[in-house]
């Protein structure tokens, strides 16, 4: 059961025990005055459809709690620790007055990220974009008041940023050899379970654990290996892990496998099909297959095929982000690989959506660049980046700036693999320790959601540096030193 209970909660009503007040400019303070808390508890109430219960922890509660682990890169446990003691993390999560004891157990983090699903999530970034941007143009309009009256269709403004990535799950490095040595051991506690719930009491069959370890080692831990060794390990493995399925399967003829826990007859179905999978590359001698299972605790994740220097192939969610004026937008995100090149027009047309218009320009890498893109982006006066068809021209001031537009996109660009390098070096992206996927792809939405935050505190004092440099540039276009010109003149320039 969920009771609406949103008030706006100000610092001034926050209780302190031991004396004092709250800082109105504490970065705790002002980061809830910019997330609509009204906003995320109508999403967050749809989670509680029965009226019957005890009362569920509020959204505020619910989120903030999320939003102050992803900020700070703390552990379930950590994060309620800190919440325990610190004033101004109970005020975020919405508690009225300070307490000694935890709001709540560790445990509920993991319910709060089931309960807020990333399209929930994704519906309250779009609220926070368009309330920034109201916000920009109340403050365009009171800078510019002269209106033209062109009531034709707007032209295209803004520079839009695509690219895509993988968020890597936090997982060992999968090899066939492991995974087998990983099925055969879950599928011998299965037989153990079935034969102890036996109603006969039958024997546990003849399962060779010592041999079937000893050959696994003996290749699992080689440096080097012969190819003819690896697939005398693999097929040792697989008849090793046929054997126990067979068992499994007679023995599941007088022994129901609903006496298995939920975790247990998971792993008995995933395991089913990686057997399969396994057979087929062996007999085959292939190196991939559709739907790959690389993890049997978490069966959703995918190999995704990078071709960078570190690791060619990652393990976990791909994604796809747009970056406009330092606000990062989850586009895409799927466990399984995908052409991020197919999805360009459709991240334009919900730029159009957003701000009411088509961008400028559109700054990606070298696979978005397709010839149906670029002709779709031309028949909509958007310029593409990159290197553009055809030769270069033949005036050498024509080709000189074509290769200066070149090097500012791929400038423009770098604002995006910024985006990346802050997200998995300052808040864990680049191991994401959720274990089900549904929680994977929360943790992946709240951390461009406090990433979207920071950026919104930061506004005031970006719009600041802006004007500065504003400034700078007319005084440096307004003093033009020449021999004749004197100091008053100068001045009254810069005046």
């Amino acid at each position: 059961m969920y009771q609406p209970k949103f008030h706006q909660l100000t610092f001034e009503n926050f209780h302190l025990p031991f004396g004092g007040k709250l800082d109105p400019e504490n970065r705790w303070v002002r980061l809830a005055d910019v997330i609509p808390w009204h906003v995320a508890e109508t999403m967050y109430a749809k989670n509680f459809m029965s009226k019957r219960g005890a009362p569920a922890l509020t959204v505020r509660m619910a989120l903030g709690s999320l939003i102050i682990k992803e900020k700070l890169g703390l552990s379930d446990i950590e994060t309620v620790e800190q919440i325990k003691e610190n004033p101004y993390l109970q005020f975020f999560i919405g508690l009225e007055t300070y307490q000694h004891a935890a709001p709540f157990d560790a445990s509920m983090l993991t319910h709060f990220r089931k309960r807020l699903k990333h399209t929930d999530l994704g519906a309250l970034q779009e609220e926070l974009l368009q309330r920034h941007l109201a916000e920009e143009r109340k403050r365009a309009e009171a800078k510019d008041q002269d209106d033209d009256g062109n009531d034709g269709p707007p032209a295209n403004k803004g520079k839009l940023i695509v690219d895509a990535t993988c968020a890597p799950a936090d997982i060992a490095y999968p090899t066939d050899i492991s995974l087998l040595n990983d099925a055969r051991e879950k599928t011998e506690r299965i037989i153990d379970k079935l034969c102890e719930m036996h109603p006969e009491g039958v024997a546990k069959p003849r399962m060779s654990r010592r041999t079937a370890r000893k050959d696994f080692l003996a290749v699992g831990m080689k440096k080097s290996l012969s190819r003819k060794a690896l697939r005398k390990g693999l097929r040792k493995q697989l008849s090793y892990l046929r054997r126990n399925l067979q068992y499994i399967g007679s023995l599941s003829a007088s022994v129901s496998l609903t006496v298995l826990s939920k975790r247990l007859y998971r792993d008995l179905l995933v395991i089913d099909e990686l057997y399969r999978q396994q057979l087929e590359m062996y007999k085959t001698e292939k190196k991939s297959v559709s739907d790959r299972i690389v993890s049997i605790s978490q069966p959703h994740i995918r190999p995704i095929v990078r071709g960078k220097a570190a690791a060619k192939t990652e393990f976990g969610m791909k994604l796809s982000i747009s970056v406009v004026d330092g606000i990062s937008l989850p586009e895409r995100m799927s466990w399984n690989a995908y052409n991020e090149g197919c999805d360009l027009v459709r991240d334009i047309e919900r730029y159009r959506e957003r701000y009411g218009y088509y961008p400028e320009s559109v700054h990606a890498d070298k696979i978005y660049r397709t010839l149906a893109n670029r002709m779709w982006c031309k028949e909509r006066d958007i310029r593409l980046s990159g290197v553009p068809l055809g030769r270069p021209p033949k005036d050498v001031e024509k080709n000189r700036a074509r290769r200066r537009q070149i090097r500012e996109d791929e400038g423009v660009r770098n604002a995006v693999e910024g985006m990346f390098g802050k997200a998995k070096r300052r808040y864990g992206l680049a191991r994401v320790m959720a274990r089900l996927a549904e929680s994977s792809l929360s943790v992946v939405s709240i951390t461009f959601l406090v990433m979207n935050l920071d950026r919104l505190l930061a506004a005031p004092f970006l719009r600041l540096f802006e004007w500065l440099l504003l400034e700078l540039d007319v005084i440096r276009n307004s003093f033009v030193w020449s021999p004749s010109r004197t100091v008053i003149e100068c001045r009254s320039a810069m005046a």
